[in-house]
């Protein structure tokens, strides 16, 4: 519960301007389905970010941060405490050589237009990956063969005791949608990238190939949270999906996308209850016809506040 007192504390860490109650969740997921935080807080810098962390710590209330909401699915019910939303004011992007430094909430498309004008190759693989460098470190974002842990030198954190630390790539331990920093509660503050040099015509071309293999084989018309599922061991979660008869299903206004099975989309008026059931609902049926339960990449908030 944000009481009065940590109320107070958030607007002087972030500017009356920086603290909404009540915000709609809906409006920061891609999902586009969510109920209303009881408190959201935009925070501009490093120092802001760290004393909404303290304020929260001190009243003894949780806080959760996002980027974009890319790989978000927030219930019905909203949310209890703070979320910070790093999307925005906390979305820096420099370039010095061959080193890309951003802030957490700087989006993967930001970063790579940045780094494809300073003429450098390496982030051509995100630059459609609809999330931010937070999100990229936290779940080693990939795509078409890239990965965030390959070009990452360091992750700059707020770890869970408040202090700030310098996370190597070695100690990231960056696997398949995996890092040292998830497991640990981490808390990413900014990135720094070492990429390569190269004809910034190329990085375009690149950058452009890729947004036109992506339209023509996702559902970038309508919301979702991007892939809904793990990739499983040996296989692929669309193929499974398809294979269970389950291309176009529905609940609600959720469906199992026609243009990609490992897409489920709001295809119109869906809520978060929708989303939900449905990605149970897949999980059900393609361990039943394949024997391998798929593990959701979205994660999925305040659902506890529901009895789920």
């Amino acid at each position: 519960m944000v009481c009065e007192g940590l109320r107070a504390a958030l607007a002087r860490a972030v500017g009356e301007e920086g603290l909404r109650l009540g915000e709609p969740m809906a409006a920061h997921t891609t999902f586009a389905v969510g109920g209303p935080a009881e408190c959201a807080v935009f925070p501009r810098t490093e120092g802001q970010v760290r004393a909404v962390w303290e304020a929260c710590r001190s009243f003894g209330v949780s806080l959760r941060a996002m980027g974009l909401g890319s790989d978000l699915l927030v219930s019905d019910a909203g949310l209890r405490g703070v979320v910070m939303i790093l999307a925005g004011g906390f979305s820096g992007v420099s370039v010095e050589g061959r080193t890309v430094k951003a802030q957490a909430g700087a989006s993967n498309a930001q970063v790579a237009e940045a780094a494809q004008r300073a003429g450098l190759a390496g982030y051509e693989f995100a630059s459609g990956i609809p999330g931010t460098v937070g999100g990229a470190a936290i779940m080693n974002a990939g795509a078409y063969g890239g990965e965030f842990g390959q070009v990452a030198r360091s992750v700059r954190c707020l770890t869970p005791e408040g202090r700030a630390v310098e996370v190597t790539a070695k100690e990231a331990a960056w696997s398949y949608r995996h890092s040292m920093m998830d497991d640990r509660g981490y808390l990413v503050l900014s990135a720094q990238l070492v990429l390569e040099p190269d004809d910034p015509e190329a990085v375009r071309a690149r950058m452009e190939d890729l947004a036109r293999r992506r339209a023509e084989k996702q559902p970038l018309e309508l919301p979702s949270a991007g892939s809904t599922f793990k990739r499983p061991e040996g296989c692929f979660a669309g193929k499974l999906i398809e294979e269970a008869g389950l291309r176009g299903f529905r609940v609600g206004g959720a469906q199992v996308s026609e243009k990609h099975c490992g897409f489920v989309v709001n295809a119109g008026g869906a809520t978060a209850k929708d989303v939900r059931r449905l990605i149970d609902e897949v999980q059900e049926r393609v361990l039943a016809s394949a024997g391998v339960l798929l593990e959701p990449e979205v994660r999925m908030w305040g659902f506890e506040d529901e009895g789920e």
